[in-house]
């Protein structure tokens, strides 16, 4: 699965993608065709590759190398189009004999930047002289393009008729007959010239390819450099220290709200996640999701240690599954959605991140479907974190608990809006098999109706 897929099923990552600063259409692109390794060799690689980009940037970050090869990147076009018709044998026009000339000059300046940042053995460019010297016959070492006098005997004297006619008002039939000799002659040398380059084909592609990857390697590094990203291993379970989700965090620290990393360790089989609402619970499902995506698109992780076992890939059911356009309920699409995962995971090793199962119907056959998911997925290959609100499951699990609610966590008044300075979202190991009953307390917190709360305690307590 590709970037480009990968996105679309994960808010998260989509931020991670969108934040960042790739210079040029074809590095956007060469990141979207990015594939989610599974390869423990490849991946180790890639990694490999960004921490020496993220070295190189550290160093020349002012200096001339790294501001040159940014600025050759800023002027890369995307040539797919130019090339899959030098490739055919499609005759270039005058902008396309443009664009190859402009690669061909531009590659070379950064292929001399990428020597001097020390990358030459992870981003080897092509040489591209050549192809720079046939589009350059008057040797004017710039990279705009023109059609001189010099590739054809037959443009100077047209052109020079052409234009004592045109300064002195001549003859317009004349005029008319030399425009149509100069268009004829050009055609022919766009033809000659496009054949001539066709050798250089394979080339051509690499060069673009390898400025697109510099590109994009280099936005992996600047991302890695301000999100203070880490390098994961890869390992037999996933666990992390300090696991941050820094879409979450920016939008906390905008609205002046702390935010709490968490440390969270995850085996084969199922863990069970259970706490208060409010608790972080299905921030942490999507924190790890978006976590292990990065990890093996070949990115650093927001956290301060990181190990990853390598899955397949990563399936979801959180939040509100309603589909309404079909015509299910949030229960129907949830469901189906679930029946997915476990059909999924009976033939492949998976992350599978499941929140609040069963939550939209009755709690008698919720406990019983969340039962039954857990016991099918224990025995199974892949990891499992799924959060519940169900008490007295049963099931044989590794269960945490998020700590929650703590009355002296913050020196200020416990209000609505001081509420998330009171909440702990570390987890504990808890073994008891029930969750915690905090719902009349945040409802007093959040002062919601009185009457309604005491009714409900009268409830509780029979």
């Amino acid at each position: 699965m590709k970037i480009k897929e990968l996105i679309k099923q994960d808010a998260g990552f989509q931020h991670v993608v969108d934040s960042m600063e790739l210079m040029s259409s074809a590095g956007r692109r060469k990141m979207l065709d990015a594939e989610f390794l599974t390869d423990a060799e490849k991946l180790r690689d890639e990694w490999c590759k960004l921490e020496q980009a993220i070295q190189a940037v550290k160093e020349f970050k002012y200096k001339k190398p790294y501001i040159e090869l940014r600025h050759c990147l800023m002027q890369l076009h995307d040539l797919q189009g130019t090339l899959s018709n030098l490739a055919n044998h499609t005759p270039l026009n005058e902008v396309e004999l443009f664009e190859i000339k402009n690669l061909s000059q531009l590659s070379q300046t950064a292929k001399e930047a990428i020597a001097d940042l020390g990358l030459t053995a992870m981003l080897p460019m092509p040489d591209t002289r050549e192809v720079f010297a046939l589009l350059d016959p008057d040797n004017t070492g710039i990279a705009n393009f023109y059609i001189y006098d010099s590739y054809d005997s037959r443009l100077a004297p047209v052109r020079r008729e052409l234009q004592a006619l045109q300064t002195s008002d001549g003859d317009p039939m004349r005029i008319s007959e030399l425009l149509a000799q100069q268009n004829e002659i050009q055609n022919e040398v766009c033809v000659r010239l496009s054949d001539q380059l066709n050798r250089w084909t394979d080339l051509l592609v690499t060069t673009m390819e390898q400025m697109a990857y510099a590109d994009y390697l280099v936005a992996k590094a600047e991302l890695a450099i301000s999100w203070r990203l880490t390098h994961p291993e890869t390992g037999d379970h996933i666990e992390y220290k300090e696991l941050t989700n820094h879409r979450l965090k920016e939008r906390n620290e905008k609205a002046n709200l702390r935010y709490q990393p968490v440390d969270v360790a995850l085996y084969d089989g199922v863990t069970l996640i259970t706490g208060a609402n409010m608790a972080g619970k299905t921030v942490l499902l999507k924190s790890v999701g978006t976590a292990q995506l990065m990890a093996q698109c070949g990115m650093y992780v927001p956290a301060s240690m990181a190990v990853v076992k390598l899955v397949e890939g990563v399936v979801s059911s959180i939040g509100d599954e309603q589909d309404e356009m079909n015509g299910l309920s949030s229960y129907a699409a949830e469901i189906i959605k679930i029946s997915n995962i476990l059909n999924t995971c009976r033939e492949h090793n998976m992350l599978v991140l499941i929140d609040e199962p069963a939550r939209t119907t009755n709690p008698v056959e919720g406990k019983a479907l969340v039962q039954a998911i857990i016991k099918i997925l224990n025995s199974k290959s892949s990891t499992t974190l799924v959060t519940t609100h169900y008490s007295g499951l049963g099931s044989e699990c590794r269960r945490l608990r998020v700590k929650g609610f703590v009355e002296g966590l913050a020196d200020v008044p416990l209000t609505p809006q001081s509420i998330n300075r009171f909440i702990d979202y570390s987890l504990t190991e808890d073994q008891s098999d029930n969750v915690p009953h905090e719902a009349l307390r945040i409802a007093a917190i959040l002062n919601c109706d009185s009457e309604m709360i005491t009714l409900a305690q009268k409830n509780v307590n029979l």
